[in-house]
């Protein structure tokens, strides 16, 4: 076999006394090698003798020299005798050593990381581009790291990226087109003070919270990009935009001092890749959609990742990262700074409730228990100045909230829903389709399965409560509504048609027994094809909506329809809800774009009033108190009314994917400080400010197990803790395997797994936390 291994040479001569040293005391690399040959057995390589004959003899002619490897034409066998060889590389005057991998490879993944081991001081260039090795190999790779300058894992398999090992002397890391690249770990670069340039060109990254959160372990990053331009090959910028203007470009204006070509033959072989992917496709391109300059119109973008579509993707990342001189090979200068931080601050918030600072929870408290009202610069007040006022407990709750908040960028989420092991039948899981809180008792939650069982649980510490069978038909509960004033009951209806007021009390959680009524208080009629029902503020009465245009109210003290309004809308009625102080106001949301508000005391001829969205209406629902109303159409187009008269309030401008299928559901959280928004063909949950629609934060659902992405189809605010939340999701978007995961956002992921091995820690249920 013919192995190909080439040699770069440097005209940089060496100092004669160190030849002397060196020619003295090491012997050659072709003996090296034929005795490494001996010891494990195997025939010396034609190819690998004439080149290490080569470098001997290139030793005397006073130069250093380069070694640049081909994986894809080495053995198994080739690597047991080059290991030995790299092994002792350090009695050599190398330069470096490349490993390349350029098409074809099937060598051992356990060989190749004790060569990439052996080299590890002289590597230079590590190309491990389209390996195939899977994720053992890379897990290895990422968490011992290695010593390499240029490290290119263009298109392999990696799904959440964890790259926490040593790579202090890393500057230049290529993972473009990684497409199984969803996410970051908290931790992972933190081994990578080095790292000026990174490319993560057409990944499947869309979370710009935890991109920037990783990215921020990046001390020295200068040139990041998600896309690229067109015609540019690496991280720098793009010289077909800028022209002359590189050189022209005042370090002092420009806030950009450009790098020199170190690295950048890291990128130099991905021309030749990326025409192969172009044959295949026609290359995704969009304008740049913030030109700073004539020239900048022309940039065309390349391969982007998702995050690239995120609104305001640009300023965001330029003012979350300070220190990035170029971004998707575009410079950036100071005025687009200027820019970025005014869209910044108008678009999003940095912390809740305003906070433009991070503070410890430490802090906090002791400034609590001395009195201090001013959390932001505490000596610039004291207690004689005659303005001082003390501060609210909420002031300091809020506080506490943002800075727990500001320490978890990766939030705590828990599966609630899972209970096989108690199910007589282990083979099957519940499988939940609706929930709620309960309404006074902060650690109970009620769901019903998609098999007709009702199942009250504490979602503390994961035991049920109660457990109501099905009636012996698999008829799925969509509708839950728990009463307020006797909170052991709620009315819970299914699909075909069934309304029932169950005492949760009346039941104890024996899963084997089979179904009987003792549990159910009131049989009502039927209303056919339902998907809602709500109790109002005086549990005594209750709306049942469906797939009809039709709404039915019942009297919950006698059990009997108190009537049936017909054609309230032109399209089936989504939702229908009582506010909440008061028991004769409800508004009913429709496909047919419309919500009404309505008022029992008048005749139900027309609405008080009617509000439009673009799209049908999914749902809309009340503020805690009554002066708002949420409202939520199809594809993200989500906003807020005046309660009292539909005006608009606040529009939050999510983003659409352009599905008619993607039902977006929104709710309030932290009484009505915040909304909750998530739509079944999306895997994120995104939480804005109510009042000034700025967006807090994305969070994307996982499942813990697998790693994998969820669907959100409903979600609902924790009434009792600030910034907790419960989502009802599917590893797909029709998946009938169905999940209820609960998200701490004040908690990060990691700081929960530490605080599992301590026992004494107990968590807190107050305010804020």
């Amino acid at each position: 076999m013919n192995v190909s291994v080439n040699l770069r040479l440097c005209s940089e001569p060496k100092k004669r006394g160190s030849f002397l040293s060196f020619s003295m005391a090491s012997p050659s690399l072709q003996s090296l090698y034929r005795d490494s040959c001996k010891k494990h057995h195997v025939l010396p390589n034609a190819a690998l003798l004439s080149w290490f004959s080569k470098a001997d003899e290139e030793k005397t002619r006073y130069r250093k020299y380069n070694i640049a490897i081909l994986l894809d034409q080495l053995m198994n066998g080739d690597l047991f005798p080059l290991i030995d060889v790299f092994q002792s590389i350090g009695t050599f005057e190398f330069e470096r050593v490349d490993i390349l991998h350029e098409s074809s490879c099937h060598l051992n993944a356990e060989l190749l990381l004790s060569l990439l081991r052996a080299a590890n001081e002289k590597l230079d260039v590590v190309d491990l581009q389209d390996m195939s090795f899977g994720e053992d190999f890379f897990s290895d790779l990422s968490q011992n790291g290695i010593s390499c300058r240029v490290l290119n894992l263009w298109s392999v398999h990696l799904q959440k990226l964890n790259m926490v090992g040593k790579f202090t002397q890393l500057h230049t890391l290529n993972l473009d087109f990684c497409a199984s690249i969803t996410n970051f770990h908290k931790d992972c670069f933190s081994g990578m003070p080095n790292l000026m340039r990174l490319s993560l060109c057409e990944t499947r990254v869309s979370n710009l919270w935890a991109a920037t959160t990783a990215l921020s372990n990046l001390p020295s990053l200068v040139e990041l990009r998600f896309q690229k331009c067109l015609c540019c090959w690496d991280t720098g910028p793009c010289h077909s935009l800028y022209g002359e203007k590189l050189k022209l470009l005042d370090s002092d204006d420009s806030d950009v001092k450009l790098c020199d070509q170190l690295g950048r033959m890291g990128f130099s072989r991905q021309a030749e890749l990326e025409k192969k992917i172009q044959d295949g496709g026609q290359p995704l391109v969009k304008q740049h959609p913030r030109a700073m300059d004539q020239s900048l119109k022309k940039y065309i973008s390349h391969h982007p990742s998702p995050i690239c579509y995120e609104k305001h993707y640009r300023e965001y990342m330029i003012v979350s990262l300070p220190c990035l001189k170029v971004l998707d090979n575009l410079l950036i200068l100071k005025k687009e700074k200027e820019m970025a931080r005014h869209v910044f601050s108008s678009c999003y918030e940095y912390l809740p409730y305003k906070r433009k600072h991070r503070e410890s929870v430490a802090d906090i408290l002791h400034k609590r228990e001395m009195g201090t009202g001013n959390l932001y610069h505490p000596r610039s007040i004291k207690r004689k100045d005659p303005g001082f006022r003390s501060a609210s407990p909420s002031f300091y709750s809020r506080a506490l909230s943002a800075a727990k908040f500001g320490s978890s960028t990766w939030p705590l989420v828990e599966p609630v829903s899972k209970f096989s092991h108690l199910i007589k039948d282990e083979t099957r899981q519940l499988r939940p389709r609706q929930f709620e809180y309960h309404p006074s008792e902060p650690d109970l939650m009620v769901f019903g399965t998609l098999d007709g069982e009702i199942v009250v649980i504490n979602s503390e510490n994961r035991k049920i409560v109660s457990f109501l069978p099905s009636a012996g038909t698999d008829n799925s509960i969509l509708g839950l509504s728990w009463l307020k004033k006797y909170p052991s009951m709620l009315i819970a209806g299914s699909d075909n048609g069934s309304l029932k007021l169950f005492d949760i009390d009346s039941k104890q959680p024996n899963i084997s027994d089979q179904f009987h009524n003792n549990y159910v208080k009131a049989t009502f009629n039927d209303f056919e094809q339902l998907t809602s029902v709500h109790v109002n503020s005086t549990d005594e009465q209750f709306l049942a909506s469906g797939y009809s245009r039709d709404l039915a109210l019942y009297d919950i003290g006698t059990g009997k329809r108190i009537e049936l309004f017909t054609d309230l809308h032109r399209e089936p009625i989504n939702v229908a809800k009582f506010a909440y102080h008061s028991p004769f106001m409800f508004a009913t949301s429709s496909f047919d774009r419309d919500v009404k508000m309505w008022d029992l005391r008048q005749k139900m001829v027309r609405p008080c009033y009617t509000a439009s969205s673009s799209r049908g209406n999914i749902m809309a629902c009340f503020s805690p108190d009554d002066l708002y109303l949420l409202v939520s159409a199809v594809d993200n187009e989500v906003k807020q009314l005046l309660a009292v008269d539909g005006r608009p309030h606040t529009n939050f401008e999510i983003a659409p994917t352009g599905s008619s299928h993607n039902y977006t559901r929104s709710y309030y959280m932290n009484g009505r400080d915040y909304i909750i928004s998530g739509s079944c063909d999306e895997q994120v949950v995104r939480v804005c400010c109510a009042q000034t629609g700025r967006r807090l934060r994305d969070v994307y659902v996982e499942d813990g197990e697998s790693g994998n992405s969820l669907y959100i189809q409903s979600l609902r605010g924790d009434p009792f803790r600030d910034f907790h939340l419960s989502v009802l999701a599917a590893s797909t978007r029709l998946s009938s395997k169905l999940e209820i995961m609960k998200i701490n956002l004040l908690t990060s992921d990691q700081d929960a797994k530490e605080h599992a091995h301590a026992p004494s820690v107990r968590p807190s249920f107050s305010l804020g936390g």
